[in-house]
């Protein structure tokens, strides 16, 4: 095993005699090795990493399952008082993996400034909001303090901040319609505590978040009525069984639908992620070996004379192919090693620098986010590697061909 070894490397390092032909090739293989890490590498952190933030995204301003009344299901805005003296209020022990359940309130409005105007949904929240999900997002001043006597501040989003020429301490009038439309519409004046910017549309040209007693005043609910409740759970990748779960433990009364059956426009579309990720994967990996397997049958023929005299002196085929197999191993490793550091670092420099830029419009991101995974990376490296060695077994079949007499006489 040595010998073979030493001899492979030999093959890899020595000066070729005739090495016009397969220095340029194996610098190639080489290279098509690199290139394809990097891409397979990139292409499976920034799709994860997508689809990551952006549930990360929905599930900071929704939960990962919302509880409703039946008829306020399919709307943003809150009809229907709920008590809050549920057996999973404040806490939910019934269903195993929920860290946090708040409850929340919502009301539909319209901002009226000296300049322009802007339909809104007020979502109000109490002391239990778990505001730590959504302060990566702001970009200016601070979340509201909804745990003290009930004030006028509010968080806005910066659409709709720049759009009524707003900024932080400024205050403005919002009017909230009455069921009865022969009533006067029930004013409140807000003070902007702080701006955010989720990038998603859905939610930032509609969502202003303030006191939930807001709400419950303008709708005379008592202190204990709320219209709906945001469930978070541990591991997203179990959203389904769980929503299935928390549904079960609840009332007849009250309905539950997770974030993905909600907004399932856009997890459908996140869904496309993992059908690129897997064409690039593909292709990449028939690139790569194609060039190896070129490389290999170049290797081989140039060594023939080599192999004839392998052969005469009693070395077996498998013998005189697991020399050009280490061989090739040897390059693939060297494709591997560059391709895994140009790929870490540039997933690195785009982590700390954000230098790849996306329109928030169509990804939902202002910049390509990457989730390193160890694993996946080493899962890349090793179907890489015994992809490549099964398909380069059919050219090194070649060698048993080869007769010592003829080989010894080649030229």
């Amino acid at each position: 095993m040595k010998l073979e070894y030493f001899i492979a490397k030999r093959l890899t390092t020595a000066k070729q005699h005739k090495s016009s032909i397969s220095k340029p090739i194996i610098k190639i293989a080489i290279a098509a090795i690199a290139i394809g890490i990097i891409m397979m590498i990139i292409s499976v952190a920034t799709g994860l990493g997508l689809q990551q933030k952006i549930r990360q995204k929905v599930s900071a301003f929704n939960g990962h399952i919302v509880i409703a009344n039946f008829d306020d299901n399919q709307s943003e805005v809150s009809k229907t008082p709920i008590s809050t003296k549920q057996d999973f209020y404040p806490t939910f022990n019934s269903v195993q993996g929920v860290n946090h359940i708040q409850a929340i309130a919502s009301k539909a409005g319209i901002i009226r400034t000296e300049t322009a105007f802007e339909g809104i949904i007020f979502k109000g929240v109490g002391s239990d909001y778990k505001w730590e999900n959504l302060k990566e997002y702001i970009v200016e001043g601070k979340v509201p303090n909804v745990s003290g006597d009930l004030n006028a501040e509010v968080l806005i989003s910066q659409f709709l901040a720049n759009r009524l020429l707003l900024k932080v301490g400024d205050k403005f009038n919002t009017f909230f319609m009455k069921e009865d439309s022969n009533e006067l519409p029930n004013l409140r004046v807000f003070t902007i505590a702080g701006i955010y910017n989720s990038g998603f549309p859905e939610f930032d040209a509609t969502f202003i978040l303030g006191d939930i007693r807001h709400v419950q005043r303008i709708n005379r609910w008592k202190s204990d009525e709320v219209g709906s409740f945001e469930v978070f759970i541990d591991d997203f990748t179990k959203i389904e069984q769980k929503g299935e779960e928390v549904y079960e433990q609840t009332s007849y009364m009250f309905d539950s639908k997770t974030i993905v059956d909600k907004y399932f426009y856009i997890f459908e579309w996140l869904q496309l992620f993992d059908f690129n990720i897997l064409v690039i994967l593909v292709i990449m990996i028939v690139v790569a070996t194609i060039n190896m397997v070129v490389a290999l049958l170049v290797l081989i023929l140039e060594r023939t004379q080599m192999i004839g005299i392998l052969k005469a002196l009693g070395a077996t085929n498998w013998t005189v192919r697991k020399i050009f197999l280490f061989n090739a191993f040897h390059i693939i490793l060297r494709g591997l090693i560059w391709g895994n550091i140009i790929a870490i670092l540039a997933m690195l420099a785009q982590q700390h620098f954000g230098i790849v830029k996306l329109n928030p419009e169509n990804y939902y991101v202002s910049e390509a986010p990457v989730y390193i995974n160890w694993f996946y990376i080493f899962l890349l490296n090793l179907g890489t590697i015994l992809v490549s060695f099964l398909v380069l077994l059919v050219p090194s079949f070649i060698i048993t061909k080869i007769a010592p007499v003829k080989a010894i006489r080649f030229d």
